[in-house]
């Protein structure tokens, strides 16, 4: 049952204008504090445990501890952001991340921490993160306008990839300072937490209203099938679908190994600093391809473009597996490449699920979209570690590029095939009127 006092602040069921875009700006202004916070802490926990075990296999484990929940509960949670208020939701699930923390920092001021407990912890945090990436992602289109979604979409990437390159340099200058002691750097995620929550609390965030058979059968496993016939009736998808699923799980190891890779004596014998180092590059690269996709107002020849950069970014992972020992610019220059190729690809496939979808199905099927994705990368995590040991990092790296592009190429070729195009707006309209229509019900009022 909503909150009604919560739900008496917010607007029901209008489309998204000039003054929901303001709120929504606000709102998202406020989430980028608590994306500093948690890249700090993050980065510092990442590196203590590195240090303190030198284990590979533990990263593995944390990573598939943290992804695995997100895999399998985004589907429930897309369902219920287009049930429940999406605020409480958001508000409920941020609560519940900066209380891991404090649940850490507690295990500290007892001297009960080891790098097991703590990662298993963190691990919790992609429970809550199942329910918040959905429900927020189903909140954009419902503020900001169609005509600037996917520059919206750039501007999410722009200013958290210009977050994300502070918050590893800081974490690695405070992990320096206080000589590798992370109790006092984790309280700056409660910190920002409480930042990002004041906005978030007197946002009015619309209410989308679901269609009158779903309402009827208030059904969650009918809200659930309708999903996934949802995305049935976007041509293409579910090949972009298993591509995704495939990359995720190729990347695992630029995710899991890197930081290994930067400190093993045996391969380049970095620091904290080299680490961090690598990482803004890899920021570097995000910022400046999120600052492409915010000034570009339409991508043009969607799939190309998407395409193009998948098979570039997959390729560039051989350069991390062939960089000699110690030559961290050229690491850099990879992880760059990495990090300019992400927003384009990702801006461009998120684009097309907001402007084919209607706000009352979209928080199940990005959750849905999600959940497929991300399917086998939780296990691509697990593996990576015990792999590495197993045949050695650079050649993990060296696999997963050559997989990954002949793959993507393949993709291409049968998405080229069958002449799918999401550029053609007659195309898409059809395809909105069809999912309308999906239960034998016209309802207007639901589409984008």
């Amino acid at each position: 049952m909503v909150d009604k006092k919560m739900e008496d602040t917010e607007e029901i069921a209008e489309l998204a204008n000039s003054k929901t875009f303001k709120r929504y700006v606000f709102m998202w202004s406020g989430q980028l504090f608590s994306i500093l916070g948690s890249s700090v802490v993050n980065f510092a926990i990442t590196w203590w445990v590195i240090v303190l075990t030198g284990s590979p296999t533990l990263l593995s484990i944390g990573i598939f501890m943290y992804m695995l929940p997100m895999a399998f509960l985004t589907p429930i949670a897309g369902v219920l952001a287009d049930r429940w208020s999406r605020k409480k939701i958001v508000v409920i699930a941020d609560s519940l991340q900066a209380l891991t923390t404090l649940w850490i920092i507690g295990l500290f001021i007892f001297s009960a921490a080891n790098p097991l407990v703590v990662i298993l912890i963190v691990g919790l945090r992609g429970i809550f993160q199942a329910f918040h990436v959905p429900t927020v992602s189903a909140i954009t289109p419902t503020m900001v306008p169609k005509d600037k979604l996917s520059r919206m979409n750039g501007f999410n990437y722009l200013f958290s990839s210009l977050v994300n390159i502070i918050g590893p340099v800081l974490g690695a200058l405070l992990y320096e300072m206080l000589h590798g002691d992370i109790f006092l750097i984790l309280w700056i995620d409660v910190i920002t937490f409480f930042i990002a929550l004041i906005p978030l609390l007197i946002t009015k965030i619309p209410v989308v209203k679901r269609s009158k058979i779903e309402e009827k059968k208030n059904s969650f496993l009918f809200e659930f099938k309708t999903g996934i016939k949802t995305i049935r009736l976007i041509p293409g998808i579910l090949t972009l679908l298993l591509l995704s699923m495939l990359l995720n799980f190729l990347l695992m190891p630029f995710n899991v190994l890197l930081p290994y890779i930067i400190e093993a004596p045996h391969i380049h014998a970095g620091s904290a600093s080299d680490f961090a180092f690598v990482m803004v590059f890899f920021q570097v690269g995000m910022v400046l391809g999120a600052l492409l996709t915010s000034v570009k107002k339409e991508w043009k020849h969607k799939l190309f473009t998407y395409f193009g950069s998948l098979v570039v970014l997959t390729g560039v992972l051989s350069v991390l597996a062939l960089a000699p020992n110690g030559f961290f610019l050229m690491m850099g220059v990879g992880a760059f490449v990495i990090g300019f190729l992400l927003p384009i690809g990702n801006t461009i496939y998120m684009t097309i699920i907001q402007t084919t979808v209607p706000h009352d199905k979209m928080g199940r099927v990005i959750s849905i979209d999600h959940s497929i994705s991300s399917l086998i990368a939780p296990f691509g995590a697990l593996i990576a570690g015990p792999l590495a040991e197993l045949i050695g990092a650079r050649v993990v790296f060296l696999l997963a590029s050559i997989i990954g592009v002949v793959a993507t190429a393949y993709t291409w070729y049968v998405m080229k095939v069958k002449k799918i195009d999401y550029d053609d707006k007659a195309n898409l309209d059809e395809i909105i009127e069809k999912i309308n229509n999906i239960n034998g019900e016209k309802d207007g009022s639901n589409t984008n």
